[in-house]
């Protein structure tokens, strides 16, 4: 088998469990199939020789590959086993060699087209791996975990390619805010890491949103609706007001790019008697987190005002900050990436991600890790789909990056 059709079965085998996380438990993992998937890695890690490997207590997936480099730096390389929860985690993969450039019609009868996906044109020739358009593809970050694996598996293959020592970590609940919340500082002993979770090829992501999660409980009082008159308060009500005070045209998804910050109502449930509402609130800045927590709080004490007899309870969790500070921190992390990727050929470019990775946690645990692309398009849709050439410069680039950095000590 050649290591183009390994990656390709390793990367199918790896989207066809179902990892979707569930916020809606405090397990961690949050979803069996994460262990399952994390039993499948350590498996392999194993088989390759690798030391330390491990699956501990929390589902989480450790392995350290000794250097062939005498005093190299430790790096880490990480990616996360879970799937997003907003749509179904359970993958049907459909492959195609050689795209031409234009429409995919989906088994589902929905399209990846040039117009909802720009991209696409420039990934004629390429093999793209889709789902059936009923789920995720789980691209996002299988597609890092196969290249992690791969580039493993090519170290121990050809012990000619030059490395320092590699720390292997695949996260769980990264798409639910909790990868690194069953980790301690101590266990890593890498000087610094990447994140293998990013779309497209060529970028290296050195900023990311901060993030904090709003949940808004409405409390009510249910009766029967035949005697609810001056009796029932109604928390469905309260919540539709509510969101209905959220701003769309302006610091929304909907209507931002770039640099500006959003609040989003991303999921709803709830009765009469009690509503809950969860809001996302992401900005690069982080202290204008506190403004949008702010905004929310008036919005509910106006709600409660009209409504007499409702309450309304708002509670705002951390979830990660901007990986930027740390990253400055040591800034060979983004240069020598830079450097492989001339090496290599290929272009590239860096940016920021509208969103956070594991790699902004372990940055503020002290461990630098910006984040790379890993052909990964369109996730958290079930018009998901991956580039295999992309995964492939992916692992290659991986490669020249730990050759350069074995060239590296503290």
């Amino acid at each position: 088998m050649n290591l183009r059709e390994r990656l390709i079965d390793r990367f199918l085998a790896y989207v066809s469990i179902d990892t979707t996380a569930n916020p809606d438990t405090d397990r961690y993992p949050s979803s069996e199939g994460q262990r399952v998937l994390g039993k499948r890695l350590r498996d392999e890690l194993a088989a390759l020789g690798l030391e330390e490997v491990i699956q501990d207590e929390h589902g989480l997936v450790w392995g350290w590959l000794p250097g062939n480099v005498p005093n190299a730096s430790p790096i880490l390389l990480n990616a996360h086993l879970d799937t997003s929860p907003e749509a179904s985690g359970k993958c049907i993969p459909h492959r195609i060699d050689r795209y031409d450039g234009g429409r995919i019609e989906l088994a589902s009868g929905d399209w990846i087209t040039p117009d909802n996906t720009p991209e696409l044109g420039a990934l004629a020739g390429h093999t793209l791996i889709t789902t059936d358009g009923t789920s995720l593809l789980g691209g996002d970050d299988k597609a890092g975990v196969a290249a992690i694996m791969e580039i493993v598996q090519r170290f121990v293959e050809q012990p000619s390619l030059p490395h320092g020592p590699v720390q292997i970590l695949f996260t769980c609940d990264e798409e639910i805010g909790r990868g690194t919340s069953r980790i301690q500082r101590q266990q890593i002993r890498a000087i610094a890491g990447y994140t293998l979770d990013g779309g497209g090829a060529g970028t290296i992501d050195e900023e990311t949103f901060s993030a904090d999660l709003a949940t808004v409980r409405f409390l009510g009082r249910n009766t029967h609706p035949s005697v609810g008159k001056g009796k029932m308060i109604n928390a469905l009500r309260g919540a539709a007001q509510f969101l209905s005070m959220m701003p769309a045209a302006s610091d929304s998804p909907e209507s931002t790019e770039g640099r500006e910050g959003f609040m989003h109502p991303y999921h709803f449930d709830g009765g009469v008697a009690e509503a809950k509402v969860q809001v996302l609130l992401r900005s690069f800045d982080t202290a204008m987190l506190s403004n949008y927590a702010n905004l929310l709080k008036a919005h509910g004490q106006s709600v409660s005002r009209t409504i007499p007899g409702l309450s309304v309870h708002i509670e705002v969790t951390e979830q990660y900050r901007n990986m930027a500070d740390g990253i400055r921190s040591r800034p060979e992390t983004v240069k020598l990436a830079e450097k492989a990727f001339e090496k290599c050929g290929y272009p590239f470019r860096r940016d920021r991600i509208r969103g956070g990775t594991d790699g902004a946690l372990l940055t503020a645990m002290g461990v630098p890790t910006p984040n790379l692309s890993v052909g990964q398009y369109n996730i958290h849709s079930t018009r998901e789909f991956a580039s295999i050439d992309q995964i492939e410069q992916a692992i290659e680039h991986g490669i020249c990056l730990l050759g350069l950095w074995s060239t590296c000590s503290e």
